[in-house]
């Protein structure tokens, strides 16, 4: 619990992965991927629950290896979004606060969490999620790394996959921010019930942001700023990028596991 607040974590798991089938039985160091992910959400002293929601038998009985609480969810579920929604209509789980993270985020830390809800007893916010300075230019084009633009509260304006601001006067002189998206979500309950109603939008579909159909249909995103680095495993070259990172963050005595 945090500011009387009742927290779930739930940690969305799906089979079919088109860009890296597979990918949630995949290992990192020679442990589950899933592992990583529930072993870094257990740490969080205030989540009053931890609990995947699975779509297949093969990953709920990788959740089972290692202690790990698992729920059915429809393989129909396009988002990690919607099994949350399914979880809360089925009523399995009392929460004031479901934090949705993925399970390709091993690297999520108990600061980052702490970041994403330290406005959530407020109620003029929906949902919450994080930003993050982008400090490596390659990131600003690579429409991989969603960039985020707020207003002044901290409220999302926009998301996209190009470059956004976009930065009229290049002799200007004036310096350059962008920052880019971290994936990780805190919906209140009543949120995720509007958004059970709500259907893609346009601008949703074109950019592939499901966060923009929040944003298309007046919900309030607050964007807490993080110095945390999240990496999320979409690609199989990307285990080994998490190997190595691994390796940096032992010789950095970083919060992680080492193995």
């Amino acid at each position: 619990m945090l500011r009387s607040k009742k927290i779930a974590c739930v940690i969305p798991a799906r089979l079919k992965s088109s860009r890296f089938p597979g990918k949630m039985l995949a290992s990192l160091k020679g442990k589950p991927l899933l592992q990583w992910v529930f072993e870094a959400a257990k740490s969080v002293s205030f989540f009053d629950h931890v609990v995947f929601a699975v779509d297949a038998e093969e990953i709920a009985a990788l959740v089972g290896s290692f202690g790990g609480k698992f729920y059915m969810t429809s393989e129909k579920c396009p988002s990690g979004t919607d099994r949350l929604i399914e979880l809360i209509q089925r009523k399995v789980i009392d929460a004031d606060i479901w934090v949705n993270w993925q399970g390709d985020e091993p690297f999520i830390t108990a600061g980052m969490i702490e970041d994403l809800l330290q406005s959530c007893h407020e109620k003029e916010s929906d949902l919450w999620t994080l930003k993050k300075l982008i400090e490596d230019p390659g990131e600003i084009a690579s429409p991989h790394h969603v960039k985020v633009v707020t207003d002044a509260h901290d409220f999302a304006l926009y998301f996209s996959r190009s470059p956004i601001p976009f930065y009229r006067d290049a002799d200007s002189g004036a310096a350059r921010k962008y920052f880019k998206h971290v994936g990780l979500y805190a919906y209140r309950r009543e949120a995720l019930e509007k958004i059970a109603k709500l259907s893609p939008c346009e601008i949703e579909l074109a950019e592939q942001l499901e966060q923009l159909r929040f944003l298309y249909n007046g919900l309030k995103v607050r964007v807490h700023e993080t110095k945390g680095e999240a990496f999320g495993i979409d690609l199989p070259e990307h285990l080994a990028q998490a190997e190595a990172y691994t390796q940096r963050a032992c010789k950095l005595k970083t919060p992680l596991d080492c193995v």
